[in-house]
């Protein structure tokens, strides 16, 4: 007995050992120090006046197109129009759906496809919260940068369409998400107008107006325009990813790059639950919504399965070289250790969203009455899907929770699968890295998923190569200001993004272009 528990011992020592090994030798991705000196755009008054025009103009977009006021869409066409100029001489330019802005800077080889930036013109409505500030002239483009904000603030420093310019920002509705994207991308054409600089292939700019409520109006009819005219693309450029500051993802070590390659699906259902109704006073022993609650109980406790798809996975070859160890450890020997890893994972709202298809129960409606019971009790349950889930596998997981009651079950909203997984070994991903290390040597750049929804995904049947990323550097109190209160971005941020864009614009076919550090 003592021989058999001395080899066992002896085995879970060497087993052990095997698994240190594994964890030394895992072929993280290393972030190595560069020589090279940042580049740090010098500050121009004009660009920056351009942009803080742009967001005092309130474009904003709500689901009902019969309410949806479209004037100043039309102005914000207007301003651009008139702020620059050389686009407007230069280049071919047309609106798609009334609204909807296209700007194409014609190549030199036809047969090149041709690169695809987006953006929106619309903004979610600010909100009602108290205004510090509503001095709407403000311009002080040289004042000294304040530190980032620490936390969610619960007032305006100046109002959320005065466009002011002070402490180092450009504060209002939109100058994150998503005119500071806009504005950059008008801006680095134009230089290229200017320097009279012909790429080898088209770019096209196309710029929705309804994103922010589902893009149907917007990005949905430019692509079908695209798709009337046979056009396809090398790469499609949007919103999606941030650079998150050291401190902002949990246990990394770094500053970090997430550029989306794919983006969840989208499914609400309105679930409709019936029971016996009445007068309070002689309730029935099971009430309507009592088996909604049960139902509800059931989705919430017994969500879709987690797992670790190949978009996380290379995720986490690419952060965990600067994680602790013990994360570094379960990575690494993912065959054995990934239930706690994902237990781990799942414990963060952030993290479940990267592991899980969510359950989200949004609304819910019943009696209108205190002293009635309603026949009918309705809630809706939004799921954002993986790309490794369907809508019909959430649909089946939907109808196992609602089994032995009796209910009815409708489709809330268009519905859409999770778009493809673009790859990262491909030049329109190197490019964007070789973009992110000129302007931020030393950190992490990594394929992520976008758990929110975005005007790309209305281009998945026009490009391969479909990336989400916006080139800024924030901390998680500023992304949280994005739909929130205090919504500002930094003049270096922004001025940043413009030569990132021009960047990858300029020198996309250049020999050495996508050479990273």
């Amino acid at each position: 007995m003592k021989k058999i528990l001395l080899i066992l011992f002896v085995l879970l020592i060497l087993f052990i050992i095997g698994l240190l090994i594994r964890t030394l030798t895992y072929p993280f991705t290393r972030v190595k120090k560069s020589a090279a000196t940042p580049v740090q755009p010098a500050v121009n008054d004009s660009i920056v006046a351009r942009f803080a025009g742009g967001i005092k103009i309130a474009t904003i977009s709500i689901g009902d197109s019969t309410l949806f006021n479209y004037v100043p869409f039309e102005e914000l066409n207007s301003y651009i129009r008139h702020n620059f100029p050389l686009i407007y001489r230069s280049l071919e330019t047309y609106t798609v759906n009334g609204h909807a802005l296209v700007i194409r800077l014609k190549g030199s080889d036809n047969s090149l496809l041709p690169l695809l930036f987006l953006s929106h013109m619309d903004v979610v409505p600010p909100g009602s919260a108290a205004i510090k500030n509503n001095d709407s002239t403000l311009f002080k483009p040289r004042d000294q940068a304040i530190p980032p904000v620490s936390e969610i603030a619960e007032e305006w420093d100046y109002a959320p369409f005065s466009g002011a310019v002070a402490n180092g920002r450009i504060y209002g509705r939109g100058s994150l998400d998503m005119k500071g994207m806009l504005f950059s991308l008008l801006e680095a054409t134009e230089q290229l107008v200017r320097e009279q600089v012909q790429p080898k292939r088209d770019i096209y700019l196309a710029f929705g107006f309804d994103e922010e409520v589902g893009g149907v109006r917007g990005a949905a009819k430019i692509a079908d325009y695209f798709k009337e005219k046979g056009l396809k693309f090398e790469a499609v450029y949007d919103e999606g990813g941030l650079i998150l500051e050291k401190g902002s993802v949990k246990g990394i070590s770094s500053d970090v790059a997430l550029i989306g390659c794919a983006e969840k699906g989208f499914l609400s259902l309105k679930i409709k639950v019936k029971g016996l109704g009445g007068h309070s006073s002689m309730p029935s022993t099971t009430s309507a919504i009592g088996k909604a609650a049960v139902i509800m109980q059931r989705l919430e406790n017994h969500q879709m399965k987690a797992q670790i798809g190949p978009i996380i996975q290379n995720f986490f070859q690419q952060v965990g070289g600067s994680m602790p160890f013990a994360s570094r450890f379960a990575i690494a020997n993912r065959w054995i250790m990934e239930p706690l890893l994902l237990a781990q994972l799942t414990k963060n709202h952030s993290t479940n969203a990267l592991v899980r298809t969510t359950t989200a129960l949004t609304m819910m409606k019943g009696s209108d009455a205190p002293n009635v019971l309603s026949p009918e009790v309705q809630f809706v349950v939004n799921f954002r899907l993986l790309p490794e889930n369907t809508l019909q596998e959430v649909r089946n997981h939907v109808e196992q929770a609602t089994s032995g009651f009796d209910v009815e079950i409708e489709q809330v909203d268009n519905a859409r699968e999770a778009s493809k997984v673009s790859p990262t070994d491909v030049k329109a991903y190197k490019m964007m890295e070789a973009s992110i290390r000129r302007l931020y040597p030393d950190l992490i750049v990594t394929p992520y998923l976008t758990v929110g929804g975005t005007d790309a995904i209305k281009y998945q049947n026009l490009s391969d190569h479909i990336y989400r990323f916006m080139p800024i550097k924030i901390n998680h109190a500023e992304q949280q200001s994005m739909h929130s209160t205090n919504e500002y971005i930094s003049i270096e941020n922004y001025l940043k993004m413009i030569d990132y864009f021009y960047y990858i614009m300029r020198h996309y076919d250049d020999e050495t272009s996508a050479k990273t550090n």
